[in-house]
C-alpha cells in the first residue's frame, strides 16, 4: 500500500503563480497506468494554469477557492466543490479570481503534456499569436 500526504510532497513553482505536486505519475512515487493526478495551488488574485492544450482528456476538481475557467471558446466561473471536464485536444486555462488561494486536483489521461516544461523554459505558446485566442472577456494568459 502506498499512502501519500500531498502537503508534504515537493512541488514545482511555476511562473504563472501556482505550485503543482504530482500525486500519480510524473515525479510521484505512485505511477498509474492510465492517468496522472496532481494537487495544485494557484496564488490569490491571478495565479494561473495558462492557456494550453494536450491530447489527453482532463478534469479539474476545485477543493477551495474560485476561478475563471476557459475551455475552447467558453468562459465561466468555477468554485469549491465543482468538477470541470476538458475534452481531449481542447485549449484551456484556469485563473484564480479570488483573494484566497485556489486549490484543486487535476486528473489527466496518459499522454504527452508539455505546458509545464514550456512554461518553465519560457517557451509556452501565446494565446492569439501562436495558438488560438482566449474566449472574449477572458483574463489574459500570464506566462
Amino acid at each position: 500500500m502506498i499512502v501519500l500526504d500531498a502537503l508534504d510532497l515537493p512541488g514545482t513553482k511555476y511562473p504563472a503563480g501556482r505550485v503543482t505536486r504530482p500525486l500519480v505519475g510524473g515525479s510521484s512515487a505512485v505511477q498509474g497506468i492510465n492517468f496522472n493526478q496532481g494537487y495544485v495551488v494557484l496564488e490569490p488574485d491571478g495565479g494561473q494554469v495558462p492557456w494550453h492544450s494536450h491530447a489527453p482528456e482532463e478534469t479539474y476538481f476545485i477543493l477551495s477557492g474560485k476561478g475563471e475557467l476557459c475551455v475552447g471558446d467558453e468562459r465561466g466561473e468555477v468554485h469549491t466543490g465543482q468538477l470541470a471536464f476538458v475534452p481531449p485536444g481542447t485549449f484551456h486555462q484556469l485563473t484564480n479570481i479570488g483573494h484566497e488561494p485556489l486549490v484543486m486536483l487535476y486528473c489527466c489521461g496518459k499522454g504527452e503534456v508539455l505546458h509545464g516544461r514550456q512554461e518553465l523554459a519560457g517557451t509556452l505558446p501565446k494565446a492569439g499569436i501562436d495558438v488560438p485566442s482566449l474566449p472574449p472577456g477572458a483574463r489574459p494568459q500570464t506566462a
